[in-house]
Parts: C-alpha cells; sequence; structure tokens
C-alpha cells in the first residue's frame, strides 16, 4: 500500500470515529475483587453487553489499561464517562466511590476530551484545544501536575504539557506526544526500570544502613532528549514499557525489559529509547500502523498490515524475544488492537477477533465458548459489524461498533444495568435502577465485595515529596525543568539483573512488579496441534 492510499484510508478511519459508534463491554463487573481474588468472580459479562447509561450514545473513544480496573470513555459531544474502581479517585468525580455505571466527569463539561488514557490507579484526558488534565493517584507524580505532594487528586488538575495530541498511561507513569518542536514526547511518573525513558530509574536508599529501595517521583513532564530530533507519531504503554513510532515508521521501545517485551533478544531493563532492529530499512512501519503494549508483550502491525508481536504471548511455551510475524492473522486489515494483562483484541475488517489467557469473560466468546485462547479467534455475536475502537484493562475488555449496516444486531445484545451509586449519576439517561436483561447469557449483578486493600508492590516504597516541584507551575514541556539532587544514591547505567539472554524457556529473573512466576511450559509439538484449533478464517 502506498503512503497516499494509507493516509487516505486514515482519514476514513478518523470520519468513522468521530462520528463514534455503540460501546460493548465483555468482563468483569465485581471491581473490587478482579486481579486480587484468585479463580473466576460472580458477575461476569462473558459475551459483549450494551451498557444501559450509554446506548444510544455515540463514543468516539474508549480507553483502560494492562493493569487498569476501571474504564474512561468520551463521546462525540465532549462527555467524560469512567466507571470501576475508584479507590484514589481515578475516576474523577472528587470521591472515592465506586462506580459500575459510566457516569459523566462533571468538571470536565467545560472541555471537549477527545483523547484519553489510564493507568493503575489514574486517568489523563487531552482536549480538542491541546490541554491534558488528569486525575487520580498521584505518589509518583503520574499526573503531571509539577507536584506530588498530594497523592490522590480525585478531581481533575492541569498537566503541565501544551499542544498536547495524545497521550498513553503504564501503571504509574504518563507518557504525552505534543506538537512542539523538540519536544514532541514527554513524560512523568514512576521511573523504576527506566520506564520513562530519561536515563535513569532515580533508584536510591531509603537509608543508609538500609537496603531498601524507592525512587523519586517525576512529577513534572519532561521531554526525552533522545528523541528531539524526532517527531513521534504513535505511542502505546505497558505496564512497565513503553512502545513508539516516529514518522519515518521506526520503532522504539525502552523501560522493563523481561520476557522480551521490548523486542531486543535480551531482557535487560532500556532506560533511554531503544530502535527495533527489525523494523528499519525494508520493514519500517506504515502511516496507519496499529501498535499496542500489554502487560508483558508488545506489538505492531508492519508491512503489508502484518500483525508481529513479541514478549510473552501465551502461558505456555517459549518467550518471543524479537518480533515476530502472527501468522494466524495474515491478510487480515488491522484497524485497531489492545493488549489487556494477558488477553487481546482486535478490529478487522468486519469482524472483532480476541485471544488470550482470560478469567473473567474478557474475550467474549459468550456462555458457552471457552475462556481462554491460545490463537486468535472470532468473537462469534459480533461477526459483520465494523469495529471502531477496542480497549483491554485487567479482566475487561470494550469494544466501540458502528451502528451502521449492523440492522438488528445490537438489539440481540444483552444490556446491563449496573448498581447505582450512591450519589447517583451523570449519564443522560434515568437515574432510576432498571432490572437487567433475562435473555440467555446476561450477567447478574454482584453484591458489593468487601474492601480489600491493594497490594500494589509500588505501594511499599517510601514518600517521595518533591520540595523543588512545586516552584514554576507555568512552565511547561519540560523546556526550563531545573534539575534536582535529592540525598541518596542516584545510579548511573543499566541494571545487569536479568540482563543475560534469556534460556530456551525466556525466563527472567529479575525482581519486580510485571514478573510473574513462571509458567509451565509445553513442547513445541503441542503448541502446535493447538495452533490449528479455532483459527479466524477470513469469510
Amino acid at each position: 500500500m502506498s503512503a497516499v492510499e494509507a493516509e487516505k484510508k486514515a482519514a476514513e478511519e478518523t470520519k468513522v470515529e468521530e462520528k463514534g459508534g455503540e460501546l460493548l463491554f465483555c468482563g468483569a463487573t465485581c471491581w473490587n475483587a478482579v486481579g486480587r481474588k484468585k479463580g473466576a468472580q460472580e458477575g461476569n459479562l462473558v459475551s459483549p453487553t450494551r451498557l444501559r447509561p450509554l446506548v444510544g450514545v455515540d463514543i468516539r473513544v474508549v480507553a483502560s489499561g494492562s493493569a487498569s480496573c476501571h474504564c474512561v470513555a468520551l463521546d462525540v459531544e465532549g462527555r467524560c464517562y469512567t466507571w470501576g474502581r475508584n479507590e484514589r479517585g481515578q475516576l474523577g468525580h472528587g470521591d472515592t466511590i465506586q462506580r459500575d455505571r459510566p457516569t459523566v466527569v462533571s468538571e470536565l463539561s467545560k472541555y471537549k476530551p477527545i483523547r484519553a488514557g489510564a493507568g493503575r490507579s489514574h486517568s489523563v484526558v487531552v482536549t480538542e484545544d491541546g490541554l491534558s488534565l488528569a486525575f487520580g493517584w498521584n505518589k509518583h507524580g503520574q499526573l503531571g501536575s509539577g507536584s506530588a505532594r498530594n497523592e490522590i487528586e480525585s478531581s481533575p488538575v492541569r498537566c503541565l504539557v501544551s499542544d498536547v495530541k495524545t497521550t498513553a498511561c503504564g501503571a504509574d507513569f504518563t507518557v504525552w506526544l505534543s506538537s512542539v518542536e523538540g519536544a514532541s514526547i514527554l513524560s512523568a511518573g514512576l521511573p523504576q526500570y527506566g520506564q520513562l525513558g530519561h536515563g535513569t530509574d532515580k533508584e536510591y536508599n531509603t537509608k543508609d544502613s538500609s537496603v531498601r529501595l524507592a525512587y523519586e517521583a517525576q512529577p513534572r513532564p519532561r521531554a526525552i532528549a533522545s528523541l528531539a530530533g524526532e517527531s513521534i507519531v504513535k505511542v502505546a504503554c505497558g505496564t512497565n514499557h513503553t512502545v513508539a513510532v516516529d514518522s519515518n515508521g521506526y520503532v522504539y521501545t525502552w523501560g522493563f525489559g523481561g520476557y522480551g517485551r521490548l523486542g531486543h533478544r535480551e531482557q535487560k531493563d532500556e532506560w533511554v529509547p531503544r530502535r527495533v532492529d527489525i523494523f528499519t530499512k525494508h520493514n519500517v512501519l506504515p502511516p496507519g500502523a496499529v501498535i499496542s503494549a500489554g502487560s508483558l508483550s508488545s506489538a505492531c502491525t508492519a508491512g503489508g498490515g502484518q500483525l508481529y508481536m513479541w514478549g510473552k504471548i501465551k502461558n505456555t511455551g517459549d518467550d518471543w524475544m524479537y518480533p515476530k510475524p502472527l501468522m494466524d492473522l495474515s491478510g487480515w486489515n488491522l484497524r485497531c488492537m489492545d493488549s489487556g494483562n494477558m488477553h487481546h483484541f482486535v478490529g478487522a475488517d468486519n469482524s472483532c477477533i480476541s485471544w488470550g489467557y482470560a478469567l473473567n469473560g474478557e474475550l467474549g466468546y459468550g456462555p458457552n465458548g471457552q475462556k481462554s485462547s491460545a490463537v486468535p479467534k472470532k468473537v462469534d455475536i459480533l461477526e459483520g459489524m465494523h469495529v471502531i475502537g477496542v480497549a483491554c484493562g485487567t479482566g475487561h475488555s470494550m469494544v466501540i461498533v458502528d451502528r451502521t449496516n449492523v440492522g438488528d444486531g445490537l438489539d440481540q445484545l444483552d444490556v446491563y444495568d449496573g448498581k447505582a451509586s450512591d450519589e447517583g449519576s451523570g449519564e443522560p439517561g434515568s437515574k432510576d435502577h432498571v432490572k437487567q436483561s433475562g435473555k440467555k447469557g446476561a450477567a447478574k449483578a454482584t453484591d458489593k465485595s468487601r474492601k480489600r486493600k491493594s497490594k500494589d508492590a509500588s505501594e511499599s516504597e517510601e514518600e517521595n515529596s518533591n520540595d523543588e516541584s512545586d516552584a514554576s507551575d507555568d512552565q511547561v514541556n519540560g523546556q526550563t525543568e531545573k534539575k534536582s539532587i535529592r540525598g541518596g544514591k542516584v545510579s548511573g547505567t543499566g541494571r545487569s539483573r536479568g540482563g543475560k539472554k534469556s534460556s530456551s524457556a525466556g525466563k527472567s529473573t529479575g525482581r519486580g512488579q510485571g514478573r510473574p512466576p513462571s509458567a509451565n511450559k509445553s513442547t513445541n509439538s503441542s503448541l502446535e496441534k493447538t495452533g490449528k484449533r479455532g483459527r479466524p478464517r477470513k469469510s
């Protein structure tokens, strides 16, 4: 496909996105328990389901993240809806009350958000006039407000960036793309693993006599110096790593290197952006390429629309230490993709395809379908529908479908009401609790689970109050940032732990979040046998 054709096609896709569509949800609805308690939970929506407050609402953008247990949706009128876990104010309603129904963020009513991102416990939106606002947990400065003194910002605060085009969130950090020359990509938040791309992880000992480590927060968005000469046009964040694409089609990755998720044939953490070798010379990414980053993997479409993946792709078998084509999806026209913790969703042609390890019905295969799939499979109930956008989080998935040419397909889907919040909801529909549709496969709303304190790995770190962070709040895009030196040791070179090339199992030896215990390994022959089952075929 020529560059002109690709740009024309991208423009057509943008028009469809601006028109919006119907949002469908599948996966866990027990927000307090998902990702914390082992085993399947009650109240899972195992088929793509309409959400009562959003029935008939034109949703243009939907966002979640590989570590997120909450959702963000933007409609064509400029309203921002959030729902899910809210223990740290990540829903932006000025409180910490969980919401099971999509609810309008009233404090964003004077803005028109057009892009959004979601981390573990924070959310970021970008408005049509290039501003960015964020809310939620700010212990590591991931809101980019210039200060990390307030651990929780339950209402939107301004990010110190300007001329913003889009944003993406890792678990505890945020990346912005701007149109400012020399500062096309900026980052803020937790620098652990070098995921901010500034050449350091800002690690230090909490006390001289202690071996306990902490990481200095980065509350002011700072331009990534090594990419100052490039124009970054696409970005995606996994839990602790980042994938970016420049205007020439080159791919860069940095951050946590475990399981080969950076694609450099080794598991070393990268503290500055490093170009992925395979996407150079004759295999650069076209303008309409799709990129995605999950908890343990990365993906992008290269020449001819072929999907490449790398990292921990399956629970069993070797990790993919460098990008390899996913042959199951050869020949498909992939328009959008997103990755959750260990599952993936793709919109291609007039089909929706999903695969991966799942516990809560997030693959959308229905009550009679399998829970997990090692190979891509069509979501049968959405066959024939044009998917505009997808988003994956921890234990859930969201799909936006174009309402045109679907006939009564949407009417055949279940409708989920959710439980009304004590504060009431701001959706444009009725606030009364309506009985849930009784169709086959409809999941029942669950009673609220008892709240359990989150055991985020980063919570164990010492408080990082940045004295210098409140100065010069009017500075943006990191152009005039003052360097600060905290008391304590700051390492200046890449950590070598886990840096050796992996064995055949691709097992990582380093510490930190994102390195789960190695799964049982199966032989290649068994993978080949399962690889033929359920492979999506173009009709």
